[in-house]
């Protein structure tokens, strides 16, 4: 083999090696923020106390009574420039979850929490493709909760709000109205513990 030929093959490893430095890691590098976007940070604090990892209780309640409880993991950072929240929310957590896992209960999803200013409020788009639910929600704050409201495929009102929320624990409750809102049903509650330092002063 001729130096020519050793140089040219090296230089060509080299550069495949740089190239895999380079995209290693570049998808999270596009997608995390440090922080919120300068121009409306002000206006961008609604969802701060929850950046970072939590370790979740959940609980699930059926139509006839029966109570669920599970495991889970929820993880919330900046995104897009800052322009967005993103979280995945994953129940049971990962170390609980089985192949054969039943799709009733079980998410394995993710929220884009976008600001729009026009509006002053948050639009919020929750997506789970292990059961194919899929939800558009505006979330404001409303005292010293945080409250979303939508709809779900079937017409039915939907609202879900974090409120108790400290550095350290919070709590979201799911609820869900089939008479247009004058009277609610508890679908779920969540309760959340901090891992770790997490984003909390963010």
């Amino acid at each position: 083999m001729t130096n020519g030929v050793l140089t040219r093959l090296l230089i060509v490893a080299v550069g495949a090696l740089m190239t895999e430095k380079t995209h290693a890691g570049s998808f999270t590098e596009a997608l995390l923020a440090q922080g919120p976007v300068p121009a409306q940070a002000a206006r961008m604090t609604l969802y701060t106390p929850l950046l970072g990892s939590w370790e979740m209780d959940v609980v699930d309640y059926e139509d006839g009574g029966t109570r669920r409880t599970s495991k889970g993991e929820w993880h919330f950072a900046w995104v897009l420039e800052g322009r967005a929240i993103q979280d995945v929310f994953i129940a049971p957590a990962r170390w609980a979850r089985r192949p054969s896992q039943p799709a009733t209960g079980n998410r394995y999803g993710t929220t884009l929490r976008v600001y729009d200013p026009k509006l002053d409020a948050w639009r919020v788009t929750w997506i789970n493709p292990v059961n194919g639910v899929s939800n558009a929600l505006l979330g404001r704050q409303r005292g010293e909760d945080i409250v979303q409201e939508g709809q779900d495929t079937d017409g039915s009102l939907i609202r879900w709000s974090f409120a108790e929320i400290t550095p350290r624990s919070f709590r979201c409750r799911g609820e869900l109205s089939t008479d247009e809102g004058r009277s609610w049903r508890l679908a779920a509650e969540f309760r959340g513990r901090r891992i770790g330092d997490g984003g909390a002063a963010r």
